[in-house]
This record gives structure tokens, sequence and C-alpha cells, in this order.
């Protein structure tokens, strides 16, 4: 069949749809042209006989006209139809009147043939059809020669519209590896022209670029897999072209065309590979616990959660738990970190297994034991020059305080951990022994005491001890000495303090007259235990005697009764004490016990001052005028520029109780 008779068959196929289409769209429409000549008809049919012939006559008769179209675009005025009474005789004795919808503006008529012409092009797109109402009027009655009718212009559809895609951008995600039909995604276009004339609006979608990926419905536009597996390591990325087109894709149609970017989301298809299966790494021996000794990294195609896992070590028989791994979790790197300190002469190397395994896995698509691999790890400790160590943290010694110069105290021992081992010499901290107490051999260690000690001066001496390599980096180290002074029994008991003891007049034989106690310097093992007595004579004391408590004090008790100041003023009192040391050590002190006239209380009034005078062999009185005394002479000798003499009764008038 020839291109013209193509042409001419889809030319008289779209005429009767034209056709179809119109009677479809006036029967819809009331009042419409159809339905004002069954009208007009019915109503014929009901009038009575007795109506006037005239008006009879006009009511049979009726409107003259065809169909009217008219195509859309068309920028040319023509005329379009005609309508016509069946009055008209052609006499132009009828006038033609037009109203509604686009008249004197898009449409006109010619009043005397009734031509319906248009004035300007029409858009379906933006009106279908217009509402029209016709008149024929008798030009010499100016009466109605018809009735007013309606009737419909349709503005006939032409393919004017490109077919135009909603929603874009089109993006779209599926799973890697999914199957041959999963839908990706739906596309949509839409034709402005007339869907139910022809095929103007009819679109069929079909692929430009993306196959063999993707393919599409071509009536839905729904976008489908066509290729099994595909794999987001090896492409992550597809841009899908689709085209629609109208009138079925046949040719002279419009069309147009989408992009839709289709991405493979990520599935667990992928465990951990290590790129080498010995990984080598070096950490010096004095690395502190948390120092990072190495990385590794475990290959992985996947990404986000599908990516994510844990290394484990699996350490060598020799050696447990020194280092420890822990995942990195922003580079998913494997980070090795000591956990224990290393010692070069001790263990020089570590082997062990690292592990890696996914913290997800998904058996759909690998074998449970592939989402995981293995290394070898080798660690090789370093030796570095470190200072000597002592074979103690810590000395701590004890010594007698009589011990003599040159007494071993005790022996420091040091040595160099290095595989070399060099020597070391020993020295005291000078600022650690200010007194210079002691000293240490340089050689081996050994302590000793360098001069007399004194516990009660210094009972506890805190000495640092120096060992230092004697190599060229001359690395040294230092350990604390705690010496402690051991006592000997050195030092003399002695009273607690100066006694002033007074006995008061008529006392009576076995009062107390003083509570005594004793101090010591030595600090024996047992505790102090003191012994109170008087010193031996060949005569017993008539006047005191001294009562031991056994609880380190001792009381002066009067053997005697009526001592009296007229008698006697004061006593001397010689008292020893003992201390319970080996060998025992005693002391000698005299009291001197003043005679005073008590209050009935039992107190002395004049207190020490009374004492002193008696002590002094004079009066209270006279003891207040040698104060006096000195006093004057104190106060003229401050006025430096006081000439007079001034003279003040300093002699005493008499020396009573001497």
């Amino acid at each position: 069949m020839g291109r013209d008779e193509e042409m001419h068959m889809w030319t008289v196929k779209r005429c009767i749809q034209s056709v179809w289409a119109m009677i479809m769209v006036l029967s819809m429409i009331p009042g419409g042209v159809l339905s004002d000549m069954k009208g007009a008809q019915g109503l014929e049919a009901q009038q009575s006989p007795q109506r006037s012939s005239n008006l009879h006559r006009r009511l049979r008769r009726g409107w003259i006209w065809k169909q009217v179209f008219v195509p859309e675009e068309d920028p040319t005025p023509r005329v379009i139809g005609q309508l016509k009474s069946d009055s008209d005789r052609g006499d132009m004795s009828i006038k033609y009147i037009l109203s509604g919808e686009g008249a004197g503006d898009v449409f006109q008529i010619d009043e005397y043939t009734g031509d319906i012409r248009t004035l300007k092009k029409l858009d379906r797109e933006e009106k279908g059809f217009y509402v029209l109402q016709a008149q024929a009027i008798n030009r010499r009655s100016n009466e109605p020669e018809e009735p007013q009718s309606e009737f419909i212009i349709t503005v006939q559809d032409i393919n004017d519209n490109v077919p135009q895609f909603q929603n874009e951008p089109y993006v779209s995600s599926i799973p890697e590896m999914s199957p041959v039909g999963t839908t990706v995604v739906q596309v949509t276009a839409t034709d402005a022209d007339d869907p139910m004339f022809g095929n103007n609006a009819k679109l069929i979608y079909s692929i430009l670029q993306g196959e063999p990926y993707f393919s599409v419905e071509a009536k839905t536009g729904i976008i489908l897999t066509s290729l099994a597996n595909m794999d987001r390591e090896a492409r992550e990325q597809y841009l899908v072209v689709v085209q629609v087109k109208d009138m079925l894709g046949l040719s002279g149609g419009y069309s147009a065309s989408t992009t839709v970017t289709v991405s493979l989301t990520d599935v667990n298809d992928n465990g951990p590979t290590f790129q080498h299966h010995l990984y080598t790494f070096a950490v010096l021996e004095n690395a502190s616990v948390g120092t990072t000794v190495g990385r590794i990294m475990a290959e992985d195609g996947d990404t986000g959660i599908n990516a994510k896992m844990t290394y484990s070590l699996e350490d060598d028989l020799e050696e447990s738990s020194t280092f420890i791994i822990k995942t990195d979790p922003v580079t998913q790197e494997g980070v090795i970190l000591l956990a224990k300190p290393l010692d070069f002469e001790t263990k020089r190397r570590f082997v062990m297994a690292a592990e890696a395994l996914n913290d997800h896995v998904d058996t759909d698509f690998l074998p449970m034991d592939e989402f995981s691999d293995r290394t070898t790890l080798k660690i090789i400790v370093e030796d570095v020059d470190e200072p000597p160590v002592f074979l103690s943290p810590v000395y701590a010694w004890k010594v007698p305080e009589n011990a003599a110069a040159g007494t071993v105290v005790g022996v420091v021992g040091a040595k160099d951990g290095d595989a070399v081992n060099m020597p070391v010499r020993y020295s005291i901290d000078k600022r650690s022994d200010i007194t210079k107490a002691f000293k240490v051999n340089p050689d081996n260690g050994t302590v000793t005491v360098a001069k007399a000690l004194d516990r009660e001066t210094a009972d506890w001496h805190n000495l640092t001890i120096e060992a230092k390599e004697t190599t060229q980096n001359h690395l040294s180290s230092s350990v604390a000495v705690f010496i402690k002074v051991l006592d000997v029994n050195d030092n003399a008991p002695r009273l607690a303090r100066d006694y002033q003891p007074y006995i008061c007049e008529g006392t009576q034989a076995g009062e107390l007259v003083q509570l005594l106690s004793a101090v010591d310097p030595d600090e024996p093992a047992e505790g102090h235990h003191f012994y109170f007595s008087m010193v031996p004579d060949k005569h017993i004391n008539p006047n005191f005697t001294i009562r031991d408590n056994q609880d380190n004090t001792a009381g002066i008790v009067a053997r005697r009764s009526t001592f009296t100041r007229k008698d006697r003023t004061q006593y001397l009192l010689p008292i020893v004490v003992t201390d319970s040391g080996s060998p025992a050590l005693s002391s000698t002190s005299t009291l001197t016990i003043g005679v005073c006239s008590c209050h009935p209380a039992g107190h002395c009034p004049s207190g020490g001052v009374e004492a002193l005078a008696l002590y002094m062999g004079v009066s209270l009185q006279t003891f207040i005028g040698l104060a006096v005394c000195l006093v004057t002479l104190a106060a003229i000798h401050r006025n430096a520029n006081t000439t007079a003499f001034i003279q003040a009764p300093c002699m005493p008038s008499s020396h009573p109780g001497v």
C-alpha cells in the first residue's frame, strides 16, 4: 500500500472519529441542536389544531444547518458553516443574528446568508467548544421567523502538543543483585491533546539509553530490570533515558525524553579480605602501654553497615594478651595496641594471627565462612639503651646509733638490663645526706656508716643512691634507701621540769610535798621505767623521804611535823632518777624545798617570789627593797641627759631568816 493510500485511510478514520465525537458532545449538552430539533418536533406534535395557521406554519418550519467543526490553530478566517431557515427564499428578507460564546469576537455570521466565519485561530486546549444562539428575524415584520435555538461549534483537535514528563527529575535506587523484572520506578507523561480524538494523546514509552540493564513497559512507563546480578562494586549508578511518543509512536508525532538516575544500593555480597598474608611491625621495648604498634586493613567491597567488621587477635603460645586490636570506626582499620610492657632481653618477637569478621552477614549472598579472613602478624621488639635497674624498688635498713664508723648498713644492687650488660657505679645524692653520715662503695654498692650517729638528733636517714652506666650515654637510675637509727641507752633520765617545792608550816608527817616525774630522750623498745630515790647516806634523812609510785612518778613525803620558818626557811633534797636500760643510767638533781606560811587551804600566798627571797637568804621586805633599787638604777641609766644623782634607800635594814 502506497503512502498516499495510507494518508487517505488515516484521513477517513479521523473524520469518522470526529463525527462520533461530535455526536457524543451534542447528546450531552442540554438545549443543543439535536435536542432542540427533537423538542421542536415534539412541540409540533403537541400543538392544538385550534391555533392559527400562521403560527402552525412557523412551527413546522425548522433550521437547516450541518454540524459545525473548526480545526484549531488555523490562522486564516474562513467560513465554517451556515445557518439557514427553511423559510428563507433567498430574497434577503431574513436577517440572521448570532449571540453567545465568541459571537462577534471569535465568530461572525453573515446576516443575509447565515454563513458563519471565524475571525481568529482557535486553541482546543484553551477552549474545546463554543455554545452559541441563532435567531432568524423577518426584516419586514421584525418578527422572529424561527424561535431562538442553541448550537455548538466544536474545535477540532490537531496534534499540536508535545508530551511532557511529570515529577522530574527521576531518581531511584534498587538493591544490587536484584532479579530480572524488579520494578525500578514509573515515569509518567501527559499530552494536552484530545485523548478522545484519534491518537494525538495516545502515548507509548521506549528506552533510548540503558539497555540491556533496564527495560520499560510501553503503555505504563514502568522501568524494570532486564539483567540479573548487577553488581554495585562493578558499577554503582546508571542513567536511563526514556522516550515517550504520542500517536502511538507513528511517524509525524511528537516525542519527549527524560533521564532516570538509578543507583544500586549495597548488599553484603563481599567478605573482608586481607591484601597480605603477613604484616610485620616493630616497636621499641620502652614503648608505653597503649602505644599504637600498627594498623592493618581488610578490604571489603561493600559500604556502610555491610562493610563494618571486628578484628581479633590469637596470641602465640609463648605470650598471652601482650597486644590487643581494636576497630577504627571511621576507617575500619584494625589498630594494634600494646597492652603489656615489653622487654627486649626477655622476648624479642611476637607472632600471632589476626582475623577480620563482618559484623552483619547475609547468607543469601555468601556462605558463612566467606564473611571473615585471617592473616599473620609479626611484631619485632627493638632494643633500647636502658638505665640500670635496681634489684629492689626500695631499700629499708636499721643501724644502732652507737655503730662505729665503717659499720656496714646494707648493700644496694643494680644491673644493666641491656644485652651488653655494662658495669655501673654507685653514688649517694648529696642533697639526701647533707650531714655525710653514710658512704657507698662505688663498685659494689655497700653502704657503711661514715660518722657517729645520734638517734636523738635524727632517727631516720632517707638516702637517694644513684647507679650510673660507665658507657658514653651515662644512663642512670636511682633508688630510695630508708635507714632507721636504733636507740641505745646513751642518755640518763632527768626530772621532767625545774621543780620549786614548798612545805607549809604545820604540815604533818606522811603528807605529800611534791609529785615528781622524769623524762629520757631514749626510746627503749619496752618503754620507759624510772626509779626514784634519795642519795644514799649513812644517816637517814629525818625530814623527807621518797615514795616511788611504780608508774614513772614519785612523791616527796614529809617524815615529820612542825615545820616552821623560824626554825628553817628551806631544805636541800638530792633526788636520784635511774632508768631501766642496760646498762642503767641515772642522774641526780637537788631540789630546794621552801617553808611557807600557807593559807588555810594550803596555798602559799607569796608563791615563787617569797621562795626566791628565802633562797637568797633575805627577808621578803629586803628582797622587795632590792628590787625597787634595781628598777630605779635602770631608769637613771636610760635617761642619759639626767646628771643629778638620785639616791634611793637601797640598803636593807635587816636580814631576818638568814
